[in-house]
């Protein structure tokens, strides 16, 4: 019986010893390697500025293509809507689009006739995108493998990539076990104009705040919201 899974996160670590007996583990990519040709970064401001704050980053002329990672379906959809108004070419891709829909999108990013992808966690396992520069986290997932899992789209076959991480005073506590799983610290930067307020390192994470009230994620994996898991929510989609 073989057993295979993108990330390890303790939910998939207990099903699998309910799976398996006595198993031997291979770790094809250790966390560490994945993120040593990464160039990461994370921007402190508050959640109300992220969205003039990521059309920003993709306007710079160095940005010419950008995975974009939400934490939902609804918020994928208004941020590709957001950027095309801002004159950012951006489709999303989310477990809520058929397969044909979310093909035609990726195709579209790969032959580079759109700049800016905005997906969530599930429609992004298995991405193999040829050279993708940046990688942009939007949301941070509340399973730290998944950001090892998103940020490992790019610098890819060797090649380089950069990291941008939107981090709002209620995810603090999110990136920093981020950082003890990837056993590094990441660079913190405060843009000009989108300097976080004074409650910035005193706000606490709330997974109803952080996600939308009634609004289905993606990823269907136990969350930081007192051992809950999204089946037991009743807004889940």
């Amino acid at each position: 019986t073989l057993f295979f899974s993108a990330t390890m996160p303790k939910d998939i670590a207990d099903l699998a010893e309910q799976m398996l007996r006595d198993p031997a583990r291979v770790a094809v990519t250790p966390v560490s390697s994945t993120v040593e040709r990464i160039n990461q970064r994370v921007i402190q401001l508050d959640h109300s500025a992220k969205p003039a704050a990521l059309a920003q980053i993709l306007k710079d002329e160095k940005v010419n293509q950008a995975l974009v990672f939400t934490r939902t379906k609804h918020g994928a959809n208004r941020l590709a809507e957001q950027l095309t108004q801002d004159g950012i070419e951006a489709d999303a891709i989310h477990g809520n689009k058929s397969q044909n829909a979310r093909t035609r999108a990726l195709k579209s990013f790969k032959d580079s006739e759109l700049r800016v992808l905005v997906a969530t966690d599930i429609a992004a396992r298995g991405l193999d995108i040829e050279g993708l520069p940046h990688v942009v986290n939007y949301d941070l997932p509340n399973v730290s493998e998944d950001y090892v899992h998103r940020i490992g789209r790019t610098g890819r076959a060797g090649s380089e990539g950069q990291a941008v991480a939107l981090v709002c005073g209620e995810e603090r506590e999110l990136f920093a076990d981020i950082e003890k799983l990837m056993k590094r610290k990441v660079e913190r930067q405060v843009v000009p104009g989108f300097e976080p307020g004074p409650g910035y390192e005193s706000a606490r994470f709330d997974i109803d705040q952080a996600r939308g009230r009634h609004e289905p994620r993606d990823n269907r994996r136990g969350q930081h919201n007192g051992g809950r898991r999204d089946s037991d929510r009743k807004d889940v989609g």
